[in-house]
């Protein structure tokens, strides 16, 4: 559940995203664990979302992509015994995963389209 209105995100959002590549015959467990801890975090009235991405072109790609109110929160949730399970999940992966923390100081949504498009 997203706790934001299109557009609405104030300035300071912070984003992280992991993307890794987990053998097939883990995929069942990873995704077991990973939805579990997604489920939990968004409960946290800090967590904005969280979500949980398949490859479909790379099928053993999964992303976790999670948005909190500030960086003291996303760093909070990082010492988490959730956050935890998360890493065990990263220690499956094939290779290297893709670790990202974003901050997002403004967002935009359809209105800038909007505003693109009407341009000459």
């Amino acid at each position: 559940m997203v706790r934001f209105q299109e557009g609405r995100i104030s300035e300071g959002m912070f984003r992280s995203t992991i993307r890794m590549l987990i053998p097939l015959d883990k995929q069942s467990e990873a995704l077991e664990i990973l939805e579990s801890v997604s489920v939990q975090t968004r409960c946290n009235p800090n967590c904005i979302s969280s979500r949980l991405y398949r490859g479909v072109e790379e099928v053993r790609a999964i992303m976790v992509e999670e948005l909190w109110t500030s960086k003291e929160e996303t760093l909070r949730h990082l010492q988490s015994e959730e956050y935890r399970r998360v890493l065990l999940v990263v220690e499956m992966a094939e290779e290297c995963p893709e670790i990202r923390f974003d901050t997002i100081m403004q967002s935009r949504a359809v209105e800038l389209i909007a505003s693109a498009r009407s341009q000459p």
